[in-house]
């Protein structure tokens, strides 16, 4: 058979052609020598490891590894926290279920809407009608184990005769006995019913597998067995017994149908095999999931899968479908699937129905066999390596998208399709949990509250991504991806303090006994927790008040109706406490805010004033002013960040010779002979301080080199202001000589004359005065500088 390559129009639908072609001469490819070298294996002929063709072919991970760059590896997670602060959106693939080769009908009706959508096989083939859909079933034969499911749970019924005359407890002991006899030690529940005098009808469901490991039929055959052995084991003096089997099914969901059947017909008046009653719905669910689940030993035939990828709502429909195909094409290679594109907009399934989903999404269902032998493997890892390769052929089609872990974004772990049934379609799919910590999973799910894995692995994970995004909120001018990175990272820290108060309330229990007065330690432990910070920012107080009030509400769950007014007290005083804690923290805003503010208008003066004594030319006064600028504002930046150094997690000492050091370069412009210093000194009595050191240190060449550069500036100052004087002198000729502009050296010596006192504008004297006459000034301005402050830290105390 002769291919001819250039007729595929898809690369994949090429490779494709290539690799059954060259499998069904008997010889490998140049593809597959190459990949094989990749990953290590032989270099010729058949690669070593399990299965015919060697390990990884049809595998579905060959190609995750070429596409990942090998496990976790992938793109590095600060490139992948960039591109999600970004806005890229998560690549979520995920698998729905497991079939067998008996449900291949139905999955295939749902993904095409039962042949309403169009459906697209492995081979590029676009299916539009049942009748090919239901061919498939044909086709993908040799791939399908159809091995029976295990039988889990049966229903069987029990005529009891000479039953002595009993009532109530001891009525049940003696049905439970009989029971007992014929079942063993299976676990089983049960409701009765009297028969005339003397007989009871008992009906009831029971775990097929005993403890031993036998597994009974649930037919006529498990029926004679269970006859038999209650015959061998009962007495004379025992009430008689027939057993029958009347249904059996597989799986808790089968299991848990059955039972609350059971309790519906006998409204609730059914028993467990230790005495347990079972009075309604959700006791029976709790039964089946919790205590029946893991003794099940359930089996069911896994011969296809049903895969989802989804996408946010106004994805490009389009990309997002090619971008589907190909990592289908490239991760599944080999196997058999069909996938099917659900556009809400084209959806023909109403929204109350499960349809009309808000955001683009492909169902995919895949043959777990290859055309070699080979089946898919599941796990976390290969999970991950799927989103990886799903989310680079989705950037390949134009759509930002990242894979992401739950423990990079503090996420709360997700339910199963067994934990919820769903209760409203409309929008986004509500649920309710089939058991009370099932529905307190998908809650946390479903409020995305921060959580974090416990795992030591896991914790070590999070500590990583942690670091990133606080370097990412650090080192990254973009505010919007700074703002996301501060949002991730006390998103991190809050899930950490949950944690935290989860341990220390186990441990309280632990030691004081019981739950009531270990919340009573807790509560107080946590109240306290904020009198040993300093100042707290917004996101750890609002992470503090969530946990005083979580500690609240489960403290009131355990408060007896005698106790309710001592509960009210104390919560009335837990509550002020962190009312006070609010206050506070409003209050340090607000002198921030006021800070910020001052500082801003005298950066606004100052840079007024510095384009009012440029002199008009760029080469005179701009780059003192602009060194000047710059060591201000590195000066206030140390400065605030002495101030977050505590929330910030870093060393208070560090910031502080970070600060240290700002000052002893700007002291250092200062004596070199930059002017413009002096007015940033005029608030800043550190950097007044670090000045006079650095003049000590020097032996008063500073004092020198600042005076020469101060009479320069006002020499500079006097010629300009006589060229605009000479300028203007013919134009103002006309008006009165008291009226006429004078220049500033002429008026200061006729001020002279007549006795008057000059006064120099605001910073005229810092400029042109030798230093040493302004050290009593200096002084006064530190003395005002901290009245200032000391009245500043009276209001915030009051």
């Amino acid at each position: 058979m002769e291919f001819f390559y250039g007729a595929f129009s898809e690369e994949w639908e090429r490779r494709k052609a290539v690799l059954l072609h060259e499998r069904s001469l008997g010889r490998s490819g140049p593809a597959d020598e190459e990949e094989r070298r990749r990953r290590g294996g032989s270099g010729g002929g058949w690669p070593a490891g399990r299965g015919a063709f060697g390990p990884g072919i049809g595998s579905g991970r060959p190609f995750a590894r070429r596409a990942s760059g090998g496990g976790e590896s992938g793109r590095p997670m600060r490139m992948r926290f960039t591109a999600i602060a970004k806005g890229s959106q998560p690549a979520v693939v995920k698998m729905a279920s497991y079939g067998a080769g008996v449900r291949l009908g139905a999955m295939l009706g749902y993904v095409s809407r039962s042949g309403e959508v169009e459906v697209e096989d492995d081979r590029g083939e676009r299916i539009r009608s049942r009748e090919r859909l239901a061919s498939l079933r044909g086709e993908w034969e040799h791939l399908l184990q159809n091995r029976e499911e295990s039988r889990d749970v049966g229903v069987f019924s029990v005529s009891i005769g000479n039953v002595p005359d009993r009532s109530g407890e001891a009525l049940h002991e003696l049905v439970r006995a009989t029971l007992s006899r014929g079942l063993g030690e299976r676990r089983f529940a049960y409701g009765m019913e009297r028969r005339g005098e003397g007989s009871l009808a008992v009906s009831g469901v029971v775990v097929l597998r005993g403890p031993d490991g036998e597994r009974l039929t649930g037919d006529a055959k498990a029926a004679s067995i269970v006859q038999n052995r209650y015959d061998t084991r009962s007495s004379a003096d025992d009430p008689s017994a027939v057993f029958s089997f009347d249904a059996y099914g597989n799986g808790v969901d089968y299991g848990t149908a059955k039972l609350r059947r059971l309790v519906e017909t006998f409204e609730g008046d059914v028993h467990d095999e230790r005495g347990m009653a079972i009075g309604n719905e959700s006791l029976a669910g709790d039964l089946v999931q919790k205590g029946w689940r893991h003794q099940l030993h359930s089996r069911k035939s896994r011969d296809v899968m049903h895969l989802i990828m989804s996408a946010r709502a106004g994805t490009d429909v389009d990309a997002f479908k090619d971008a589907a195909r190909d990592f289908l094409a490239d991760q599944f290679s080999g196997h058999r699937y069909v996938f099917a594109l659900h556009d809400p907009a084209e959806d023909p399934k109403e929204e109350a129905e499960g349809g009309k989903r808000p955001h683009v999404h492909v169902h995919a269902i895949i043959t777990m066999k290859s055309e070699f032998g080979e089946r898919i493997e599941t796990s976390p890892q290969i999970f991950r390596e799927w989103r990886q390769l799903m989310a680079e052929k989705a950037r390949e089609h134009g759509i930002q998208m990242e894979m992401t872990d739950r423990r990079e974004l503090a996420r709360a772990p997700a339910y199963g399709r067994n934990q919820v049934r769903p209760i409203s379609r409309q929008g986004r799919t509500e649920h309710v949990g089939t058991s009370e910590a099932a529905h307190i999973r998908y809650q946390t799910k479903r409020s995305e509250l921060a959580s974090v894995a416990r795992a030591p692995r896991s914790v070590e994970y999070t500590v990583t991504a942690r670091r990133i995004w606080s370097e990412l909120a650090r080192a990254n001018g973009d505010r919007a991806i700074t703002a996301y990175a501060l949002e991730q990272e006390n998103r991190i820290e809050t899930a950490w303090m949950r944690k935290k108060g989860e341990t220390e309330m186990s441990a309280a229990v632990e030691k004081f006994g019981s739950k009531y007065q270990a919340n009573m330690v807790w509560l107080q432990a946590i109240v306290s927790e904020a009198d040993k910070v300093r100042e707290m920012s917004r996101p750890e107080f609002e992470a503090y008040e969530k946990h005083v009030e979580t500690a609240l509400f489960r403290f009131e769950r355990l408060v007896s109706a005698e106790e309710r007014d001592k509960f009210e007290e104390i919560a009335s005083a837990a509550r002020e406490h962190v009312n006070v804690r609010r206050e506070i923290l409003e209050l340090n805003d607000e002198r921030r805010a006021l800070e910020s503010q001052r500082t801003e208008l005298s950066a606004e003066g100052r840079g007024n004033d510095f384009s009012a004594r440029g002199h008009d030319d760029p080469s005179i006064g701009d780059q003192p002013s602009r060194e000047a600028r710059e060591a201000s504002e590195r000066i206030e930046g140390a400065r605030n960040g002495i101030e977050r150094a505590d929330a910030e997690g870093r060393s208070a000492a560090a910031a502080e010779r970070e600060y240290a050091a700002a000052l002893d370069a700007a002291a250092k412009l200062m004596v070199a002979g930059n002017s413009f210093m002096r007015e940033v000194a005029e608030n800043n009595a550190d950097l007044r301080h670090a000045v006079e050191a650095l003049e000590r240190a020097q032996g008063g060449k500073a004092a020198a080199t600042t005076a020469t550069a101060g009479e320069d500036e006002r020499r500079l100052s006097d010629e300009s202001a006589m060229e605009r004087y000479t300028g203007n002198r013919d134009a103002e000729a006309d008006h009165d000589s008291e009226a006429a502009p004078q220049p500033p050296a002429q008026r200061r010596t006729q001020d002279a004359e007549r006795g008057q006192e000059t006064t120099p504008k605001s910073g005229e004297a810092n400029r042109t005065d030798p230093p040493q006459q302004h050290i009593p000034r200096l002084d006064e301005l530190d003395r005002e500088e901290q009245e200032r402050r000391d009245r500043d830290r009276d209001d915030f105390e009051r």
